[in-house]
């Protein structure tokens, strides 16, 4: 937004539209087109293009990614409802959001460094106890690793809301144990603070977040990145969803016999105590 004040003057009649559009609008202009931009303030999709060039951006694509970098964090659950309904319609809802996590999955595939994937694994198998927490939108993130991995390790302790304060949960991390900060846009403040307590015990801090920007980030020894643009008011935990799951199977590979001898025993629990419906059995009787 500097940027475009300090350049003002010297822009051009239409650019200088453009860059008005964009200080009032920047909530919008964020997820649109070159083409919708330029059609929204009355200009050719070529001064929109050229507008980008003279911020010193490479293209206009880099000129809408840092308007997203900017207002993902800033956007309130009322400002993104305006927006999905700007660009996504209930007759296009499924073929928008399935395309817009398609394409998170994606990026996340691009973005995501895979020796540090690999660290993250070796970090579980020499942790004391592995702390999990994901706040707001993020729990059933938590939730889901920390069934996985506790049928896996035993060593699992999920860090949620509860009778307990978040910090009474964690009072024994140690420098032996590692912290596994889930969060996405906007950020759980106590998901951070959590984090920073880890880090000050000494403990090993994994965050799985969307940006090496991310307030999570900060406080990680080690960073997952996955992609998580939101179409809507809903956050897109579609590729977070993904790389978790790779976590979970490169863990249970590691202990496929393990793993086997715990899901044999369940197995028969499950039978015994009917958690599952077994309606072939009934139908034979």
């Amino acid at each position: 937004m500097r940027t475009i004040q300090m350049k003002f003057p010297r822009l051009s009649k239409g650019q200088k539209l453009i860059a008005e559009y964009i200080l009032k609008h920047y909530d919008k202009a964020a997820f649109m087109t070159a083409a919708k931009l330029g059609t929204s303030v009355g200009v050719s999709e070529s001064t929109v293009v050229r507008f980008a060039n003279e911020l010193g951006f490479s293209g206009y694509p880099k000129l809408q990614k840092a308007l997203q970098e900017l207002i993902k964090n800033k956007l309130t659950t009322v400002q993104r409802i305006e927006l999905s309904n700007d660009y996504i319609s209930e007759e296009t809802a499924l073929k928008g959001v399935l395309k817009s996590d398609m394409e998170n999955i994606r990026a996340t595939l691009e973005k995501i460094n895979h020796k540090t994937f690999e660290e993250v694994v070796n970090s579980f198998f020499g942790a004391k106890k592995i702390y999990i927490i994901g706040l707001r939108s993020s729990t059933a993130l938590a939730e889901f690793l920390g069934f996985y991995l506790n049928l896996i390790l035993d060593n699992v302790k999920i860090v949620t809301y509860g009778i307990s304060d978040i910090f009474e949960q964690m009072i024994n991390v140690s420098e032996d144990d590692v912290v596994i900060g889930i969060g996405f846009p906007r950020y759980a403040a106590r998901t951070i603070e959590s984090l920073s307590f880890a880090q000050s015990r000494g403990a090993k801090v994994v965050a799985i977040t969307d940006s090496l920007l991310s307030p999570l980030a900060s406080k990680a020894d080690y960073t997952l990145i996955a992609q998580s643009n939101m179409a809507s008011f809903v956050d897109s935990l579609v590729a977070p969803m993904s790389v978790i799951n790779a976590l979970i199977i490169a863990v249970g590979l590691r202990e496929k016999e393990k793993i086997s001898n715990t899901f044999n025993t369940l197995e028969e629990i499950w039978e015994e105590y009917q958690v599952y419906s077994y309606k072939d059995k009934e139908d034979d009787k």
